[in-house]
């Protein structure tokens, strides 16, 4: 008899709907499994800032090529502005061949047009959110990216704190990061763009700024810039249109996971490299 129709039976045998749980031993799980987590991608492959659809896609795919991926995000919730198709309507699209990929995720959509294609953002986001967890991705939720950890030239980890502690007041917020290890790191922050910015303050990279929207030329081009910024930082999806003062491209997310597979794809080159 499998674990699940013992619990079952437990239930019905008290006459309960649920079994009875000490509030203790649900606070051991929390702790115990997020202890775990953080133990085990404290070093990890690859570290993923943001989980837009360019960090998602990055992640799935890494993680289906068999690399150990932590994915960070400093809002509780996961998906970046993917859930939204603009101006706070919730519709999104893609252009082809970007429909392809919904077709990888199981995700319905329309033909809106030759070569436009629509879905509701909270369908497109929750399957990709379900295809990274299934494919071994981890994440930490409410994580704010305070700095980068730089060795011999190379970017090798990042610095990272509990978000709440940015709100917290000047006269309490003296709270130590902690440090994660990677092999590579992807900045998929979106327009903040914040592992490339901490490389521009100190000279070490140019950062230009986002340009006018202009989607047939924006989408194409972010796709294309899609890469290594600085040894060890690969910059992926909105992060590299203001790196590289690429054209906006608005709301239509093709590009955005084009741009998250093509970050994988280098990334693994990347590891192979250094693995040689």
């Amino acid at each position: 008899m499998n674990i699940n129709m013992q619990e079952a039976t437990v239930a019905e045998k008290s006459g309960k709907i649920f079994a009875d749980i000490r509030e203790v031993e649900i606070t051991r799980a929390i702790v115990n499994e997020f202890h775990e987590v953080l133990i085990d991608r404290a070093d990890s492959d690859v570290i993923i800032i943001g989980a837009g659809p360019a960090g998602l896609t990055a992640s799935r795919e890494l993680s289906n090529m068999g690399y150990k991926v932590l994915v960070i995000e400093q809002n509780n919730y996961l998906g970046g502005g993917y859930w939204l198709g603009g101006y706070m309507m919730n519709p999104v699209t893609v252009r082809e061949p970007a429909q392809k990929i919904w077709d990888e995720l199981g995700i319905p959509y329309k033909k809106v047009s030759e070569g436009l294609y629509l879905t509701p953002g909270p369908h497109a986001v929750s399957k990709l959110i379900a295809a990274a967890c299934d494919a071994g991705v981890k994440f930490l939720n409410l994580t704010k990216f305070d700095d980068l950890i730089m060795k011999n030239g190379r970017v090798t980890g990042v610095v990272v704190n509990w978000m709440p502690v940015s709100a917290l007041p000047r006269n309490i917020t003296c709270v130590d990061p902690i440090a994660l290890e990677a092999k590579i790191i992807i900045d998929a922050s979106g327009h903040d763009s914040v592992a490339v910015k901490r490389l521009v303050d100190r000279g070490l990279v140019e950062w230009k700024g986002m340009n006018p929207m202009y989607v047939n030329e924006g989408e194409e081009h972010v796709v294309h810039k899609t890469g290594e910024v600085f040894p060890g930082l690969i910059a992926a999806g909105m992060s590299v249109t203001e790196t590289h003062g690429l054209a906006r491209m608005g709301p239509t997310f093709g590009s955005m996971l084009f741009s998250g597979k093509r970050a994988a794809e280098i990334t693994a080159a990347k590891i192979k490299e250094l693995e040689r």
